[in-house]
């Protein structure tokens, strides 16, 4: 199994899902060059960029193919990616709330417009407010109460920090030519699928859409659970479970149950 973080985050973010994983087969935790407590580098990058080099570091590292690939978010458009590029060294694939190429498409006009409005760039500022800092601290705390503190606090620093707040913003910057990376990489080779659909407006979520009416999000988990199952219908075996008691940021936090049961199915099928 390979986790595969969103912008911003880090590999350590599934090392719940990670330990119980590595139970049952060989469990990889990673950061992308440029993020997590990888070395720095230029942002953003490609996405042949990012899956050339994570298959040169399972070869270096002897990890054998195929892979079990877990992508959360962003990770989720780069899992996808290297299934389509690398078809027989993919087992199986588990998307926990993946970007993904048509999500505009499937969202309400009037989300879209005020999605496309904001900038990240003017979004970030020089210096993060202390109350700022402390919001999301106890929010992220409040996810990983029960994780070990020599893990827990260090995470939480970065989490919390500008510089992985900039990271994340760097890394999605070429968001469209990411998708038409996708695009033109091919059909998705039929391999077991689970997608894992997060549809609650959680803190994370209310902290980030402010000003946005609760009835527009609402449209988009439904719009979003439309894609997802779509996406999932588009192999033979493929499933879209939904979580509803967490969000985008915190079902891998949340629900580590949810995750693994999905590593599970696919281990045993």
């Amino acid at each position: 199994m390979v986790f595969l973080p969103g912008a911003g985050s880090s590999g350590m973010d599934g090392f719940i899902v990670q330990q119980r994983a590595a139970e049952l087969t060989t469990s990889v935790l990673y950061d992308r060059a440029g993020t997590g407590w990888s070395d720095r580098a230029e942002l953003p990058r490609t996405s042949t960029q990012v899956t050339d080099e994570l298959r040169e570091l399972l070869r270096v590292v002897g990890v054998p193919a195929p892979y079990l690939l877990v992508g959360h978010s962003l990770g989720g458009l780069y899992a996808r990616h290297y299934a389509q590029r690398f078809p027989d060294e993919v087992a199986g694939l588990v998307l926990v709330e993946p970007e993904h190429e048509d999500y505009d498409s499937y969202m309400p006009k009037e989300l879209n417009e005020l999605y496309q409005a904001w900038d990240p760039g003017e979004a970030v500022p020089d210096e993060l407010p202390d109350e700022i800092i402390q919001f999301y601290r106890t929010l992220f705390a409040r996810e990983m109460a029960d994780w070990p503190e020599e893990i827990r606090e260090p995470l939480i620093e970065r989490h919390v920090s500008l510089e992985w707040l900039k990271i994340g913003g760097q890394e999605a910057a070429n968001r469209n030519q990411l998708h038409d990376e996708v695009r033109n990489a091919g059909p998705m080779p039929d391999v077991p699928l689970i997608v894992l659909t997060a549809t609650a407006i959680d803190p994370f979520k209310e902290a980030v859409t402010q000003g946005i009416p609760t009835s527009l999000l609402q449209e988009e988990a439904e719009a979003k659970t439309r894609l997802y199952t779509a996406l999932a219908e588009s192999v033979a075996h493929g499933e879209n479970r939904v979580i509803d008691d967490a969000g985008h940021v915190s079902v891998i936090f949340r629900r580590p149950d949810a995750v693994l049961q999905a590593i599970q199915d696919l281990l045993g099928s």
